[in-house]
């Protein structure tokens, strides 16, 4: 364990790790750039040499069918090594865990969990105000109850109960992406701006009531095909988008605000969509105070299925030539108070955010100020021109 970050192996790979096709990418301090890996046991292999980048990795018809054989590439260092070199602040000059996509465009699911679309409705009426929080949870349960599980997004029952709530001023726009007929599926964050594990994840400095979002990311190709999936924290911060939901792009493109890993699972016989459907997602929070929270989000509670949100992704309205992560949305909504009575819970920096699932391994990220942790500086121009020196273009 090394600041609070494992270095065991076992402690963050998938429980199966055995039977899981994993690929990443590591920060290779030998070219100075980004190489696409392979778990091998203990050991990360380099699969440049199938493709340069995982965007043109997730393109391989017979991926799974190529990395068959792990003993075909070169082995590029010891995981445990890299895991013990994956925390905050990494320098260039060590193997470090990246976010496992690249080029593929990053989009987020909002509010497909019923049990996260009260805490929306009430961070818009709270216009960011944390301290009316529990007053306005009281009143708008008085109208629409607390819970709308039953409800199919979409359905003529959905419609009947907009009407209602319209009638009686009680409708929002939350409401309208979690139970109308479209679903929210926004831009999360640029090509190659994610962090991987054991990265600073960043907050907003005039932010100060926020919180993680553990979720289920997929991996989907230009076709719209779902060959794997990850973890990753959608950062929020609640108070930006509560004053207005045309805030969101500050609220939750900001650098570090994304984080995706440890590694990309491809679906094989012993891994597939259906196991991600039923996958159940434990998240804590330790603070350098002492404090702890432990969390869980059930995929089984999803709203919409993880097609139809691939669906209304891409198709023939929208086109994605490198693919793209979708993250699935969360139904983790913290509400225990942190920051004072009736406020909820909000981060400390420092924070360790642990996000798990036995299917997908683990990552964790710490919390500090966007405007303090490492900036963002390799982009996609600089991919190129590394990719191109290493002549793998």
């Amino acid at each position: 364990m090394t600041n609070g970050f494992p270095t065991n192996l076992n402690d963050i790979l998938p429980d199966d790790a055995n039977h899981a096709i994993l690929i990443g990418r590591i920060w290779d301090p030998r070219v100075s750039g980004p190489t696409p890996v392979l778990v091998d046991g203990d050991k990360l292999r380099d699969i440049s040499s199938i493709a340069p980048t995982v965007s043109q990795l997730l393109e391989i018809g017979d991926l799974v069918g190529k990395l068959a054989r792990p003993a075909n590439f070169p082995i590029v260092g010891a995981l445990e090594d890299v895991l013990a070199q994956s925390k905050p602040g990494a320098d260039k000059n060590t193997a470090h865990l990246l976010s496992p996509n690249d080029l593929q465009a990053i989009k987020a699911s909002g509010v497909t969990f019923v049990a996260s679309l009260l805490e929306r409705v009430i961070e818009e009426q709270a216009r960011g105000d944390s301290s009316k929080s529990d007053q306005i949870r009281t009143e708008i349960t008085g109208i629409i109850g607390d819970d709308l599980s039953q409800i199919e997004p979409g359905s003529e029952k959905a419609a009947d109960i907009k009407k209602v709530l319209i009638e009686k001023g009680a409708w929002s726009q939350y409401l309208e992406v979690g139970i109308g007929p479209d679903a929210e599926i926004f831009t999360k964050s640029p090509a190659m701006s994610a962090v991987g594990h054991g990265a600073h994840v960043g907050l907003h400095p005039i932010s100060t009531w926020n919180n993680p979002e553990p979720e289920v990311v997929l991996a989907v190709t230009s076709q719209g095909k779902i060959v794997g999936a990850s973890l990753g924290n959608d950062v929020n911060l609640r108070d930006v988008e509560g004053r207005s939901a045309l805030l969101l792009g500050k609220a939750k493109d900001n650098n570090g605000s994304c984080s995706i890993g440890p590694f990309i699972r491809l679906f094989n016989d012993s891994f597939t969509l259906e196991t991600v459907k039923g996958a159940d997602l434990a998240m804590a929070v330790d603070g350098p105070d002492g404090y702890h929270l432990d969390a869980v989000s059930s995929m089984s509670q999803i709203s919409r299925s993880p097609e139809s949100l691939v669906s209304q992704a891409i198709g023939k309205h929208h086109q994605y030539p490198d693919g793209f992560m979708l993250f699935l949305g969360t139904m983790f909504a913290p509400t225990d108070d942190r920051g004072g009575a009736g406020k909820g819970f909000t981060h400390e920096m420092g924070d360790l955010v642990t996000i798990a699932t036995p299917s997908l391994g683990k990552l964790i990220n710490q919390v500090d100020r966007s405007d303090v942790i490492n900036p963002w500086q390799f982009g996609i121009t600089a991919l190129m021109t590394n990719l191109a020196a290493r002549g793998l273009l």
